[in-house]
């Protein structure tokens, strides 16, 4: 592996272990630790410049040995730990995989009976795909990507690659499978929000009654009866720059009418890339994405509706959704008496949910969600509409904490909160219309607890009668049969490993405990698990929580150097909570750190009030609460050197990184930044306009190249020209 480094404040650190190189969070991805690859490219630039760098390592050879062998090591140490599950259609049959000393196993649970035996002959399959992909496959590591069975589990489905592939299992042969795939239409979240798509090559609209078929002609909706050779056009005021968007057409649930957004395209942004050394030529390569940044024009999406026997058009007044960020697909009530959409309003503070009246062009609310921060729309967002609409479930903050409310679809009323308290809905797994229950995951809800950890509950539509289905102390990770009989629960702590459990759902009671992972190799090597560790924060009443990983060879006689590994994006928490061997973090202790991890206030799950601390403002990044959660780690464990910290990030990670040292150098030495975001008008428009809104001074306030000449300590930049991601300018 190739270590890279500038010469450091305390000794050193070793880059080459900074999160993996060009790994971003919000993508919500994760990798085992990797060498740079043969034709990275790294921006490096040093504070000042000098004759002559001399860098002295923190760690002895025999420290970055060990921390370089650490994942071969720790390879296949924890045994039986559950890490996929599905259940099989709409059977009592659930299939999983686990890990073994050697790979991977399947095995399948028949819920009813509680037994499990193997879900097929690994062997077999191995070399039924070897001869299919003419290429060596090796059974404890099968390329079972998307894997799904039969519901008489005579044969699976799965992708090797970008194929997918059909296995019989009474012989294992393999073959490709049929492409029953439909073309998608959208936008792309990717990297940015991209415009309307084009109408090239968008396939006709049929009518639910098969009669009708509707395109766009000349930038205009025209119809014509199926296998008719003409038609007619049904608008006249499409022009180009604001032409009817094909991929938009949504016929009325009894084939009477049409609805589809006009579009006025905005700034369609383009990010280059040169690839400075690719694989296959000598030359440089160059190619560009569209890529959306805050502050541009976006395009601007006008709903429409047609009456097919009169011809008519109905016009419908914008009013309530007048500067949309973004609005979503047309979609008819089952009666086709209104059509509905949510609008998501510039800047993240206003979010409708809009039915537009068929007959009129009435526009009306039935939600409206204004908050005078942000509204996190991309995760604490949840809509469920009963009878066609006449009830809707919606997520809110509003309370001042992330809960389930009961809404009148006619009146746009809120008829109940259905759940309530200081805790947090994490997501809702299930909506029994007929019994009027909600299956949701929370945190938060015992006092005492971290309230990071995740349980499954019940609740009725009028929040009476709310159940807890998981007990264990830990966080849980859920998945009920499709009938709602059963469900497996797989809870850990990060110093608790696994345990896998089939349930009954009528009274929470253990069918069989189907796995519990042994660990007992890892700790005989001398690992140990991560300690939780928990500091007020900056208003001296909130609990701020993390992690402290220390080198499996601890002294405590000695004093370390910190690390701190740091990623603060509002999207989420991010110190573990489940079992793992955190190889990153460990191999970075191995060379004679403390590596901690900490979430500060302005990251997810907690309160409003708790996450509101990142409104436009991403540069505080919680650095407040983490240095004050590391002075208090000091003042209970002398051998932790608060004199010398270090931090390292990717992403949004190596944004605060570099940061650190901006705005908080009296505390943080020295800092590998990766992959940075450094100035947020420069990033994706989706991310950072939830966070920091509209433009205006405040991304200035936070921006890492305005802000540079304040750095003091040693910084590394590392920058993938390629990245898909963040822009690399």
């Amino acid at each position: 592996m190739a270590i890279i480094a500038a010469k450091p404040q305390f000794g050193g650190m070793a880059t080459g272990y900074a999160s993996g190189l060009g790994l971003h969070n919000h993508e919500r991805t994760r990798r085992p630790l990797q060498p740079f690859p043969k034709h990275a490219a790294f921006t490096i630039r040093l504070r000042r410049p000098r004759a002559r760098i001399r860098a002295r390592a923190q760690g002895t050879p025999a420290e970055y040995a060990r921390a370089d062998t650490l994942a071969a090591r720790m390879r296949g140490k924890i045994v039986d730990a559950v890490n996929q599950t599905n259940w099989i259609g709409r059977t009592s049959y659930v299939w999983y995989r686990k890990t073994t000393p050697t790979g991977t196993a399947y095995l399948i649970v028949n819920a009813d009976s509680a037994t499990k035996r193997p879900a097929f002959d690994q062997a077999r399959l191995a070399q039924g795909l070897s001869a299919a992909l003419k290429k060596p496959i090796v059974a404890d590591s099968l390329p079972l990507n998307g894997l799904t069975f039969t519901d008489d589990h005579s044969a699976i489905t799965f992708s090797p690659d970008t194929i997918r592939f059909r296995c019989t299992l009474a012989d294992y042969k393999c073959a490709p499978a049929p492409n029953n795939g439909g073309q998608g239409f959208g936008r792309d979240f990717g990297g940015g929000l991209y415009g309307a798509l084009p109408n090239d090559n968008v396939p006709p609209r049929i009518s639910p009654d098969s009669q009708w078929e509707a395109s766009v002609r000349n930038f205009n909706l025209y119809v014509k009866k199926v296998g008719a050779k003409d038609g007619l056009l049904l608008s006249s005021d499409g022009i180009e720059g604001n032409a009817y968007a094909a991929r938009s057409i949504t016929w009325s649930p009894d084939s009477k009418r049409i609805a589809a957004y006009r579009v006025r395209p905005g700034f369609h942004r383009e990010v280059h890339y040169v690839e400075s050394s690719p694989e296959d030529q000598l030359q440089p390569k160059h190619s560009s994405r569209l890529y959306n940044k805050p502050g541009d024009l976006l395009d601007v999406e006008q709903p429409v509706l047609f009456e097919l026997e009169s011809k008519r058009q109905v016009v419908v007044d914008n009013a309530l959704f007048p500067n949309a960020y973004d609005v979503t697909s047309l979609s008819w009530r089952k009666d086709s008496h209104a059509v509905v959409f949510e609008y998501n309003q510039r800047g993240h503070q206003v979010y409708r949910v809009i039915e537009i009246d068929a007959a009129t062009g009435k526009a009306r609310a039935v939600i409206d969600e204004q908050s005078p921060t942000f509204f996190e729309y991309s995760a604490k967002k949840y809509r469920f509409d009963i009878a066609d609409g006449r009830e809707v479930i919606w997520m809110s903050e509003r309370d001042g904490w992330n809960h389930l409310y009961l809404y009148d679809g006619v009146t746009g009323k809120v008829k109940r909160q259905i759940t309530s308290g200081s805790w947090v809905v994490r997501d809702v797994d299930k909506v029994d219309t007929v019994a009027r229950q909600i299956w949701f995951q929370a945190s938060g809800m015992y006092a005492g607890k971290d309230p990071y950890f995740v349980h499954a509950y019940r609740i009725n539509f009028d929040g009476s009668g709310m159940v807890a289905m998981t007990q264990a102390d830990g966080t849980h990770n859920v998945s009920y049969s499709q009938d709602m009989k059963y469900f497996v629960d797989t809870w850990s702590r990060i110093d608790q490993p696994p345990v896998f459990e089939l349930r009954r759902t009528s009274d929470r009671g253990l069918v069989a405990e189907l796995e519990r992972a042994d660990a007992s190799a890892l700790y005989a090597m001398g690992w140990k698990a991560p300690q939780p560790f928990v500091a007020k924060g900056r208003d001296g009443r909130t609990d701020i929580y993390g992690v402290i990983i220390r080198p499996m060879n601890f002294d405590p006689s000695r004093k370390y150097p910190v690390v701190e590994n740091i990623y603060a994006g509002p999207h989420s928490s991010f110190v573990p909570k489940t079992f793992s061997a955190q190889l990153n973090m460990q191999q970075i202790a191995e060379l004679g750190f403390i590596v901690v991890q900490v979430d500060g206030m302005g990251t997810s799950n907690r309160s409003k009030a708790f996450h509101d601390i990142a409104y436009k403002n991403l540069a505080d990044a919680g650095f407040p609460d983490r240095i004050l959660w590391h002075r208090a780690v000091a003042a209970k464990y002398p051998q932790y050197d608060i004199t010398r910290v270090g931090i390292y990030g990717t992403s949004a990670g190596g944004q605060s990184s570099m940061g650190a040292l901006l705005f908080h150098p009296e505390f943080y030495k020295v800092a590998v930044s990766a992959a940075g975001c450094h100035d947020n008008r420069m990033d994706k428009i989706w991310w950072n306009e939830q966070w920091m809104g509209e433009l205006g001074p405040h991304y200035s306030a936070s921006s890492n190249v305005d802000n540079a000449y304040k750095l003091q300590g040693k910084l590394l930049l590392i920058v993938g020209e390629m990245d898909r991601n963040v822009d690399p300018s």
